[in-house]
């Protein structure tokens, strides 16, 4: 997995670091240096985790934070398609306190079940001579809850962007509404993928295929959230190069159809 996520950053290193030595200090920006950086840390944490001798307490510990940090991870991810949903529907208010709810919710519940739920674990010598590592033996149902509550929410935000498009796809022809439809029609199908997939592993397969599926997964979502963001702000700045006139990330409106 790190080795994925260094392949992908040096394949994007050059247009990544023009984005953020010229693009202004946003929240948008600090979210997307967390989602972007983040799948590392988190890389080195497992690798730490899995190759040095430790006993079964430290490794508990090391594992509830991978486990918070997958949830950061996830949140960040989602929370630019949900200011993307919010932008869509000319930044309803209504909508946006909403998603804000399910989206605390979802945090609120995801974080209690991970650091409430007891699962037996096992410490286990490796491949490597000497080498104590940690793997934890089964998993519990209640770890299915996050799953089904964020792939509600992928669908529910699936659909809103469907409902705007068919009601704007004659009228507003925008590069960056086009962007973000199409951005958020495919950010939201990968998702419910990833989740349906999540769930099945999780029933039906031994925990350790389904940890490299998650955290692989958790790699993938993270690399395509980031990746549209610089794909957007690349758009934006292909316009003002073009029309002379700069529209801010955090501006973008399609009330009255002009961008």
């Amino acid at each position: 997995m790190a080795t994925f996520w260094i392949y992908d950053y040096a394949c994007l290193l050059d247009e990544e670091w023009t984005f953020l030595l010229r693009s202004h200090w946003t929240k948008m920006k600090g979210l997307y240096i967390v989602t972007r950086f983040l799948p590392l840390i988190l890389c080195a944490m497992g690798l730490y985790r899995n190759l040095t001798p430790l006993n079964i307490d430290p490794c508990r510990v090391l594992a509830n934070v991978e486990s918070g940090l997958d949830l950061v991870l996830v949140s960040s991810s989602e929370w630019f398609f949900i200011l993307r949903t919010f932008v869509l529907w000319d930044q309803n208010r209504f909508l946006l306190a909403t998603m804000l709810c399910f989206s605390f919710t979802f945090i609120a519940t995801s974080f209690g079940i991970v650091f409430a739920t007891v699962i037996p674990a096992a410490c286990t010598t490796g491949p490597i001579p000497g080498i104590t590592g940690y793997n934890q033996i089964s998993i519990s149902f209640w770890y299915l809850i996050p799953c089904l509550l964020l792939s509600v929410f992928k669908l529910g935000l699936l659909i809103l962007t469907l409902i705007r498009a068919i009601q704007d796809w004659r009228t507003n022809e925008s590069p960056l509404y086009v962007v973000l439809v199409n951005h958020n029609i495919y950010y939201y199908a990968c998702g419910l993928l990833f989740s349906f997939t999540d769930m099945f592993t999780s029933l039906l397969l031994h925990y350790s295929y389904r940890s490299v599926w998650y955290h692989l997964q958790m790699v993938i979502i993270a690399i395509l959230a980031t990746r549209m963001h610089l794909h957007l702000w690349q758009v934006n700045q292909h316009l003002h190069d073009s029309a002379g006139a700069l529209v801010p990330m955090s501006e973008i409106s399609f009330e009255n159809h002009t961008v």
